[in-house]
């Protein structure tokens, strides 16, 4: 979690924000909500898209393909992508102007309303290197990432490219065996969607407690490998690792693993870039 200009949080703004969450999992969807309905304390805003997105997209979009697909019939679609817990919709506007119609999910009607805004005030400045009309479309959605009904609103129900930063992170430890499945139930299998995980904060000691939640590669590793399944934790909040075995054959494969080179300035030195896609697709 950063302040919005990036840097580090104080002790204070981390003590109340897990003071905020210190009540049942189940209540934690509301808990977020009333953090942007209050509008006053919102330490994860960092102000603009994370600069190793931007890297990844301007340089290496090799990695992932074009923002289009061909279809069967030869007629080309827009590749669809997903941002959960999108905040004020930086990332998604970004992605939008790199071609992809890009759907941005959050928690609250005010949330999304703050998504709205910036788009308003600040979405054409994403478009500075993109002719308006090579940009996708990007739309804010309300929902709960766990539940379908605002899937019903997407064609098809899975997407082509999802970007996670500081979702996975903010989920309760207990949570993450239904975030691995998830994603492998949203991820586009054919042609193969690509699944972005900005690793944050893997600085942190998983032991202090979140959100954030301090993480390791190993975390995400082992989930994705797995999904569904609910895997051991060492006393210190360590994944256990290999403990479930290898992979399983419907899990998501890991195909790059790199620290960026820019990223935002708390997460500079331990921020990891992972990109996965169906095992079943390789």
């Amino acid at each position: 979690m950063a302040t919005a200009n990036g840097g580090t949080p104080s002790s204070d703004e981390r003590s109340r924000l897990r003071k905020h969450f210190d009540v049942h999992e189940s209540t934690h969807a509301n808990r977020w909500a009333q953090l942007w309905d209050a509008g006053d304390f919102l330490p994860w805003d960092r102000g603009g898209p994370n600069p190793a997105l931007i890297d990844l997209l301007d340089q290496k979009q090799g990695l992932i393909g074009d923002c289009f697909i061909e279809e069967a019939d030869g007629s080309k679609r827009r590749k669809t992508a997903l941002v959960p817990g999108c905040g004020r919709g930086f990332d998604v506007l970004l992605l939008a102007s790199h071609g992809y119609d890009v759907y941005g999910l959050e928690v609250s009607e005010k949330a999304v309303a703050r998504c709205l805004e910036e788009k308003n005030a600040n979405g054409k400045k994403y478009l500075m290197d993109v002719h308006p009309h090579d940009a996708g479309e990007s739309t804010f959605l309300i929902g709960n990432f766990f539940d379908n009904q605002w899937t019903a609103t997407v064609a098809g129900g899975r997407f082509d490219l999802i970007y996670d930063y500081t979702f996975f992170c903010a989920l309760s430890p207990s949570m993450r065996p239904a975030w691995s499945q998830r994603m492998q139930q949203l991820l586009a299998i054919n042609p193969p969607g690509h699944l972005i995980c900005l690793e944050f904060p893997t600085y942190k000691d998983p032991s202090t407690g979140g959100p954030p939640y301090g993480l390791t590669p190993q975390t995400y590793f082992e989930h994705l490998g797995h999904p569904g399944e609910r895997l051991p934790y060492d006393d210190a909040g360590h994944v256990q690792v290999g403990s479930q075995g290898p992979p399983k054959q419907d899990s998501l494969k890991r195909l790059l693993h790199w620290q960026p080179e820019r990223t935002h300035e708390i997460g500079k030195g331990s921020d990891w870039v992972s990109i996965w896609r169906h095992r079943q697709s390789s």
